[in-house]
């Protein structure tokens, strides 16, 4: 939805979700996401359209891997620019929740254990 530069633009907020070493008292080793792209892709598009409307950005960016990831890589990037601080806190806020929320991707976690299990709502 356009770069994250823009001279009106008095606020950039951005997020990185990154694969953490543990979950729910588990050491994990690393993460497998998968996603249905085109519906992913379409979803995301509804989610950009909304959240323009609602609050008041100049652009916005997302993107959220897929396939094996390590501890320590970035899963998902959100980039929100506004005029104002507390708007893009708040769009960049409303993005990942409604990313999460809406968006046909799965996560598989692998444990120390060696067992490994499909978590709900990546």
């Amino acid at each position: 939805m356009g770069k994250l530069e823009d001279d009106a633009t008095g606020a950039v907020v951005t997020f990185m979700g990154r694969v953490r070493n543990h979950n729910r008292n588990r050491t994990v080793l690393r993460l497998e996401y998968e996603g249905a792209e085109d519906i992913a892709n379409n979803e995301w598009g509804k989610i950009a359209q909304e959240t323009a409307r609602h609050f008041s950005i100049s652009c916005l960016s997302a993107s959220h891997r897929v396939g094996t990831l390590e501890v320590g890589e970035i899963a998902v990037w959100i980039g929100v620019a506004s005029p104002h601080r507390r708007t893009a806190f708040d769009a960049c806020r409303h993005l990942i929740d409604e990313l999460k929320l809406r968006l046909p991707i799965w996560k598989k976690e692998y444990y120390a254990d060696g067992e490994s299990e499909w978590l709900q709502g990546g």
